[in-house]
């Protein structure tokens, strides 16, 4: 059985973590395939929307780097552990935010280190209520990695991003809602059905619109006004060359509802 499950569905590719007997502790391989699914969600017309979620009790327990490349203390150079991670943890979180169409994270367990930025890179988090968010790196005496530094403090402010990450303590579902880290906290039996209602509806809207919605506000977290007017202004532009943007303004001047392709 494959430790990545992906099929496509009404538009929709779900994308799930399958290694249940280890919390979805996810290996090399398994980052280099999702890396690869994400890329060609970008690239596919047919996919408007992805889902990324787990089987089991966990979402991702963080990393298992068996079975990747490695060397023992005593072998590393200096710049060894960076650029492990720059192929690693930033490249998969990477992959989720620069993925062109919209990630929701359907949360069914805990989500921890690696697991846990997974989830926070996603556009829209769905969360079980038995879900739990753990920042476990300061558990290990070391930082954050996988960009919890940079997601964090952008999603919560700095000092609960200090908080979560100084102390390490799981943090409940409805927690994490309040805080503004999960969008909805549902039963765990309506996990899976609340994630395909959100999809679906994403796959039957504007996806050119959508991917340069998201464009648009994850730049704007790190540019200044002008620059982000800008990046806006020109967004239209591209945006209003798509047939879904002519189809959106004819079904508006013929009051219908609008009938969108993805293209």
């Amino acid at each position: 059985m494959s430790d990545v499950l992906h099929v496509v569905e009404n538009g929709v590719s779900w994308i799930t973590l399958n290694r249940p007997e280890a919390m979805n502790a996810v290996t090399w391989d398994q980052r280099e395939r999702i890396i690869s699914l994400l890329a060609g969600a970008s690239a596919d017309p047919a996919v408007r929307a992805v889902v990324v979620t787990a089987t089991g009790r966990g979402f991702c327990a963080g990393a298992d780097l068996r079975g990747g490349p490695s060397a023992s203390a005593g072998d590393r150079v200096a710049g060894d552990v960076a650029r492990m991670i720059r192929r690693g943890a930033q490249r998969f979180v990477g992959a989720v935010l620069d993925c062109e169409k919209p990630v929701i994270a359907a949360v069914n367990g805990t989500a921890a280190g690696i697991g846990a930025h997974l989830a926070f890179a996603c556009d829209l988090v769905l969360a079980a209520e038995s879900a739990k968010f753990v920042e476990v790196f300061v558990r290990r005496g070391i930082v954050p990695d996988g960009g919890g530094a940079y997601l964090l403090p952008r999603l919560v402010g700095p000092q609960r991003a200090k908080e979560l990450m100084f102390f390490g303590d799981a943090l409940p579902a409805a927690e994490a809602r309040a805080m503004g880290l999960v969008n909805r906290v549902v039963p765990a039996e309506d996990l899976e059905k609340t994630a395909r209602e959100w999809a679906e509806r994403l796959a039957q809207g504007p996806t050119r619109a959508l991917a340069l919605t998201k464009q648009l506000v994850n730049a704007s977290l790190d540019a200044d006004r002008t620059t982000a007017f800008a990046a806006e202004a020109m967004a239209q532009e591209l945006c209003m060359t798509t047939r879904d943007a002519q189809e959106g303004v004819t079904a508006f001047v013929e009051r219908r509802t609008p009938s969108y392709e993805g293209r």
